[in-house]
């Protein structure tokens, strides 16, 4: 076999193991991941909303999300970035004390579709340590940047005894443009009876100042998921 022959073979070899590795699960955030693995897109208790945040902790609104969940009488699920929980350790530690759960949204917030299953497991590990290390509390859930749950990083999760966890309704609250309405209108249109509702409480990967779009929604949208008969709670308490 000629040497550009075995060259293109090897290629291809390579390429393989590497999809095999990177591409996306069948969980998809719609109508198909919902009916194929619901569990995994956030689906659980009929009467129950999960309400979960990622991007934090951050000094700068963190605290404030924790002031108007107390007010709300609600508690949620924060997924930590490794990075900001390394810079912010007694900002993360202020999120257990105020009695919410948290889990891990990866150490920097970078798609996991393109990188090898090593630097998954490296970026998922750093991240259960670090949150382990400020707040005393191992986390259980995970959270995909993106959402791009790959397959290496659903087996390395499943190995760190992660669970991972996508959404069934988002606010769309890291745009320029959102606003406290939009944030409670595109909530809205999701999946909530039952589902997981995914917000922001930081913008260190958004638009600078969109965190306080979803600070101003958070009074109705708690109103909200009441006036339908919904409890809200941490994903711990959503029956997955």
């Amino acid at each position: 076999m000629r040497t550009s022959t075995l060259s293109t073979v090897a290629s291809a070899g390579i390429a393989a193991t590497f999809l095999a590795n990177a591409s996306p699960t069948v969980a998809l955030v719609g109508a198909i991941g919902r009916r194929l693995t619901p569990g995994l897109v956030g689906l659980g208790d009929p009467g129950h909303v999960a309400l979960t945040f990622d991007d934090g902790p951050d000094p700068a609104s963190t605290p404030l999300f924790l002031d108007a969940l107390d007010r709300c009488g609600v508690r949620a699920t924060f997924l930590l970035l490794g990075t900001m929980v390394q810079q912010y350790p007694a900002v993360a530690r202020q999120v257990v004390s105020a009695g919410h759960e948290i889990g891990v949204h990866g150490y920097r917030h970078r798609y996991m579709t393109w990188r090898t299953r090593s630097a998954v497991r490296d970026d998922l590990q750093r991240s259960v340590d670090l949150v382990g290390e400020a707040t005393g509390v191992r986390p259980m859930w995970f959270r995909p940047p993106y959402g791009a749950l790959t397959l290496a990083a659903q087996r390395t999760a499943r190995q760190l005894e992660l669970r991972p966890v996508l959404w069934t309704a988002w606010g769309r609250d890291w745009r320029p443009a959102a606003t406290p309405r939009s944030v409670l209108r595109d909530v809205s249109r999701g999946t909530l009876t039952g589902g997981t509702v995914l917000l922001h409480d930081s913008d260190c990967t958004s638009a600078p100042g969109s965190w306080q779009s979803t600070l101003g929604a958070l009074p109705g949208l708690v109103e909200l998921l009441g006036e339908r008969g919904l409890r809200v709670g941490p994903l711990a308490e959503h029956g997955l």
